[in-house]
Formats: C-alpha cells, sequence, structure tokens
C-alpha cells in the first residue's frame, strides 16, 4: 500500500520541480462561511499547455466584474472563491489586453450553492474548450484520503495511474474527463502514470482526510506530469487566503502537502 475592469496585476511565482510546492487551508464543507445557502465557491484553472497566459474575469448577469485574474499561465489553479450562487460568464484574454479585446474562450457557468465548483480551460489553442466539474469536498472514511485525476493532456488520448504497488488509481482515463474520487489510505504514495508512448511517476502525500485533484498535464519536452491540488484538507477553514497552486505544466513530478503557505501564488482580484 503506501510507498507508505481595471485589471490590476498580482505576482505569479513559478514554481520548478525541485521547489516544495505547500497547499494548504483549503475549503471544508464545514467551513462556517459556506453555511449560507446562497453562496458557493468557484476556483479557476489554465490548463492548455500552447495557450499563452490569460487574464480571467467572471462576470454576472448584470455585467458587473465579481471576479478577476491576473497572468494566469499553464498549470495555475486558483484558490476558490465565494460567490452567490447563480449564472456567470467566464472569460479569457490575453494577458494585458484591453477591455475592448474579445476573449480567447468565453462560457456561461452555474455557482452552485453549499458546494464547490472547478472551471478549467483545457485542450490545444486551435480546439480550446472550458470544463465545469463539481467537486464532491464530502470527507472520507477515517484514516483515508479521496483522490481524483483530471486528465487535461493533449499527447495522448487516455491515460493509466496506479500506485508503485499496482493499486489502480485510473483507467484509461480519456483527454478532457474527470474520474469518481477513490478512497486510499493517509500516506505516501509513489503514482506511476502512462499514456501511449510516454510514462512519468510523482510521489504524493495524501494526509488523513484530505479530498484532492490530480491534474494530468503536458511537459515542456513533450512527456506526462501529475499535478496535485488538494480540494479539502479537513482543517476547518474557509479557502479565503489558502493556496491553491502547484507546479505547473513543466514541472517533470510534483509533491502534495497539506500545510504551510507558497508565498507569491496566483490571487483573486475580489
Amino acid at each position: 500500500m503506501p510507498h507508505h475592469g481595471s485589471r490590476t496585476r498580482r505576482a505569479l511565482r513559478t514554481v520548478t520541480a525541485a521547489a516544495i510546492v505547500a497547499i494548504g487551508f483549503a475549503f471544508t464543507p464545514s467551513a462556517a462561511t459556506a453555511a449560507d445557502a446562497g453562496t458557493g465557491w468557484l476556483r479557476l484553472g489554465h490548463l492548455s499547455p500552447d495557450t499563452k497566459s490569460v487574464d480571467v474575469e467572471v462576470t454576472a448577469p448584470n455585467g458587473d466584474t465579481v471576479l478577476e485574474l491576473n497572468g494566469v499561465s499553464y498549470g495555475d489553479v486558483s484558490p476558490y472563491s465565494e460567490l452567490q450562487s447563480g449564472t456567470y460568464t467566464v472569460s479569457m484574454v490575453p494577458e494585458g489586453s484591453s477591455a475592448a479585446t474579445a476573449p480567447v474562450i468565453s462560457a456561461d457557468i452555474e455557482v452552485p450553492a453549499k458546494s464547490a465548483m472547478t472551471v478549467v480551460a483545457y485542450g490545444p489553442t486551435s480546439d480550446l474548450e472550458v470544463k465545469a466539474v463539481e467537486d464532491d469536498l464530502a470527507p472520507p472514511t477515517a484514516g483515508f484520503g479521496r483522490i481524483r485525476l483530471f486528465q487535461a493532456s493533449t499527447i495522448t488520448d487516455s491515460v493509466d495511474v496506479e500506485t508503485s504497488t499496482g493499486l489502480p488509481i485510473a483507467k484509461d482515463a480519456a483527454a478532457g474527463t474527470v474520474t469518481d474520487y477513490a478512497e486510499i489510505p493517509a500516506g505516501s504514495w509513489t503514482l506511476e502514470l502512462t499514456g501511449g508512448d510516454a510514462a512519468a511517476s510523482s510521489d504524493v502525500d495524501v494526509a488523513a482526510g484530505s479530498v484532492s485533484t490530480l491534474f494530468v498535464l503536458d511537459t515542456a519536452d513533450g512527456g506526462l506530469t501529475i499535478l496535485p491540488i488538494v480540494d479539502s484538507a479537513a482543517v476547518g477553514r474557509s479557502p479565503d487566503g489558502g493556496v491553491q497552486t502547484g507546479g505547473g505544466g513543466t514541472a517533470p513530478g510534483g509533491s502534495l502537502f497539506t500545510a504551510g503557505r507558497m508565498h507569491g501564488g496566483l490571487e483573486a482580484v475580489r
């Protein structure tokens, strides 16, 4: 088992393969700020390997901007932001574009009440798509963590992921799909990723009580990597200020931690 509007510039720090990715204080369903029946949580990600950095805007039906993210690069996943439940438009433009610039992509999404959602742009620039996925943050069985896989690679049609001990995590996961959550015992794991002629391994620490998403991304040299992001770390805090960003698509592997903070990560402009 265990191996065992006006766009405000915010700094983005790129984390290399040699760096430790600290991810902490993520959303839990029991957080007091999630108790309002009229609010939900939204986070955004850039998973298109050949799309340059973008500015992202979330607008309400009346045209008001409720959330802006600036300088979002491949492999960046934002913190959760609290929004009133309802319909919004998510649009992306090249970083630093004027307000009149046509979006690279735009889509309407529905933010659910008392729940969390991840919305990403993925695929090659020539066939860019937006995918909205509800995040099930229910706690796992005591002593376990819950993980799922988001297959966002563009170099292979499908991937397999299993632990170094042979425990399957995902089988034939097609591009653009998200697997169901699976429970695995808490601890340190080595995950083996294969897809087509590409293969990679990634060391992941799964904390007891955590819920995580493993994003399969492309590397700059045409390989594959796993970017692990904590969805819920069972720490009893809202995601406000929590760090939910990882090593980006050029990192050959990633490590998952559920405590600490990484300064200079992607920030939401409210």
